[in-house]
């Protein structure tokens, strides 16, 4: 399991950090091409930027479907739970399984719809305006992000059943942070 956490977080961490820097690289060309240094704007005239925007697009699309599974699983999503605090442990046990099996049901069925047109559109010709790659490459994020998605779902909610305890994500701590101070310290 400690891979697949790591496999979600570095990926995570590569789209973010790799779109940043593609658009930064974006913006540095499309400045630098205006500038009025004519061997520079006819150097860099020739080199095509196009594709950073909609390979952007491409990449936080990706980056959003494993966020959402990575924000179920460290419980950084935002929850309205003040009806459910107020009942007695019985029920309030009762309606957050029933949530986390209605939030893994939601998102196997739209992993399973999205998968249905993955294979639709596979079968098509069909390539992004841009980059010219296949579209069901680019659409492969909705079932791959869904049932990750799903598995976190299902995963906090067989956690909470054995333990009592959800996932709580604390603002004030800063994961790695203490494990450095304290080796520091030795």
């Amino acid at each position: 399991m400690k891979f697949l956490d790591h496999l979600e977080e570095w990926l995570i961490a590569t789209l973010m950090a790799a779109a940043t820097f593609i658009i930064f690289v974006a913006v540095v060309h499309r400045y630098a091409s205006g500038l009025p240094i004519p061997w520079l704007q006819d150097e860099l005239i020739q080199i095509n930027t196009s594709w950073a925007q909609e390979l952007c697009i491409y990449m936080f699309v990706w980056m959003a479907k494993f966020g959402a599974a990575y924000g179920v699983r460290t419980g950084i999503h935002v929850g309205v739970d003040v009806m459910i605090n107020r009942l007695n442990t019985s029920w309030r046990n009762k309606f957050i399984v029933f949530g986390l099996l209605a939030g893994a049901l939601f998102t196997g069925t739209v992993g399973t719809l999205g998968a249905s047109f993955v294979w639709e559109i596979a079968h098509t010709d069909q390539t992004s305006a841009d980059l010219e790659v296949p579209m069901w490459l680019v659409y492969l994020a909705v079932p791959c992000g869904s049932y990750l998605m799903c598995f976190r779902f299902l995963q906090v909610a067989v956690q909470f059943v054995r333990t009592g305890e959800l996932p709580k994500h604390d603002h004030a701590h800063v994961e790695g942070l203490e494990e450095e101070t304290q080796g520091a310290k030795a």
